[in-house]
C-alpha cells in the first residue's frame, strides 16, 4: 500500500507491494498521489521491471545520439542538451529522479534566462523522458509531472526597419567569394521565402524547381512542403555557383556568427535571423490570403502563424 508523508516543503511518497518497494519525493502531493497509484498499478500488471543503473546523463546522451539527429532542429537541440549535461541534474540516477530535480533545476535556470527559454528547454527534457518511459522502459513514469511551471510569455514581435535592412545588407553586401557576400544573399533570401536559417544552411540543389520556381522540402516530415519563389528569389538562386553541396554553401553555425558581427557593424540592435522570418511574413500577408500564407511558410496551426501575422491596423484599413 502507498503511504504519503509530508516532509518540509516535501511529500515523500512509499509504495510496499509484493515484496517490492519504492519511495520518490515530491513538491506536490497531487504528484506524489499520481505517481503511487501509476506505480501500484505497475506492480499488480507486472510491468514493474527494475530501473536500469543509469543517470540522467546518460538518458540525455542516448536521446541526443537517437533522436535528435532524426529533427530539423537537430543543431538547437544538441545545444540545449549539451547545456542539461552540465547541469548537476544530470549526475541523478534514474531511480532517483523526479520532480524535485526539475523543480530545483527550474530555479537555476530562471536566475539566468528568460521563461521562454527555460520553457523551451523544458520540453526537450520532456521528450526525453517520454521516450524513456515509453519506448526505452529506462524509467516507469514520467518524473516531470507535479512540476509548476512559468506562464508562456509575450511572443517576440520585432521585425525589421527599411533603415536597418539597407544597413544591415550595406554591411554585408554581395558576393559568392566570402562568407559574408554569401551571407547578403541570404538574408536577402529569407526576406523572399520566410524561410527557416537551418532550411536556407541545408537547401541543396536538388530541393529547387527552376521550371515551376518552388523550393520543394521533403526528406523531413517538418519541412515538407513546398515554398514559391519570387523573381528575386530565382535571381539570387541563380547567381550562385554550382560547386558545393547546398546552394549557399553556408553553415547554420556561419550564420549565427557572421550575422551576429554584421548587425552590431550596422548598429541594428535586437533584431535576430528569426526576425527576418517575422518581417518576411508581415510583408507576405499583404499578398497571399491566411490559408496560403500558412501553407508556403509551414504552419499548420493557424493560432501559431499569428505570432507572425501582424500586419499595422493602417495596411487592414486599406483593404476595407
Amino acid at each position: 500500500m502507498a503511504t504519503i508523508r509530508k516532509r518540509g516543503s516535501t511529500y515523500t511518497a512509499e509504495v510496499r507491494r509484493k515484496g517490492i518497494s519504492k519511495s520518490a519525493t515530491f513538491t506536490t502531493k497531487a504528484a506524489a498521489t499520481t505517481w503511487a497509484l501509476q506505480v501500484e498499478s505497475d506492480i499488480v500488471a507486472g510491468k514493474n521491471g527494475s530501473t536500469p543503473d543509469k543517470t540522467f546523463s546518460d538518458l540525455l546522451t542516448h536521446y541526443r545520439k537517437t533522436v535528435t539527429p532524426t529533427k530539423s532542429g537537430a543543431r538547437e537541440e544538441t545545444l540545449r542538451i549539451n547545456r542539461f549535461l552540465a547541469d548537476p541534474i544530470a549526475a541523478v540516477h534514474l531511480r532517483d529522479l523526479n520532480a524535485t530535480h526539475f523543480a530545483a533545476w527550474r530555479d537555476r535556470r530562471l536566475i539566468s534566462v528568460s521563461a521562454g527559454s527555460v520553457l523551451r528547454e523544458r520540453n526537450t527534457m520532456s521528450n526525453a523522458c517520454k521516450r524513456a518511459v515509453e519506448e526505452w522502459k529506462w524509467l516507469s513514469v514520467h518524473p516531470m509531472k507535479g512540476v509548476v511551471w512559468p506562464d508562456d510569455p509575450d511572443p517576440r514581435d520585432r521585425t525589421a526597419t527599411d533603415d536597418e535592412l539597407e544597413r544591415l545588407l550595406f554591411v554585408l553586401g554581395e558576393g559568392t567569394d566570402t562568407v559574408n557576400g554569401r551571407l547578403g544573399y541570404v538574408v536577402q533570401f529569407a526576406l523572399e521565402t520566410a524561410m527557416r536559417e537551418s532550411e536556407i544552411s541545408r537547401l541543396e540543389w536538388s530541393d529547387i524547381e527552376p521550371k515551376s520556381c518552388r523550393v520543394r522540402f521533403g526528406k523531413t516530415r517538418a519541412a515538407k512542403r513546398d515554398v514559391p519563389l519570387s523573381l528575386t528569389a530565382v535571381r539570387i538562386i541563380e547567381a550562385m555557383p554550382r560547386d558545393a553541396d547546398t546552394v549557399f554553401n553556408i553553415s547554420a553555425s556561419q550564420i549565427d556568427a557572421q550575422y551576429r558581427a554584421a548587425r552590431e557593424k550596422a548598429m541594428v540592435d535586437d533584431l535576430t535571423f528569426h526576425d527576418l522570418r517575422h518581417t518576411a511574413v508581415t510583408r507576405l500577408a499583404k499578398k497571399l490570403d491566411v490559408m496560403a500564407l500558412a501553407r508556403m511558410i509551414g504552419h499548420t496551426n493557424l493560432k501559431t502563424l499569428m505570432i507572425y501575422y501582424n500586419p499595422k491596423a493602417s495596411d487592414l484599413a486599406d483593404l476595407l
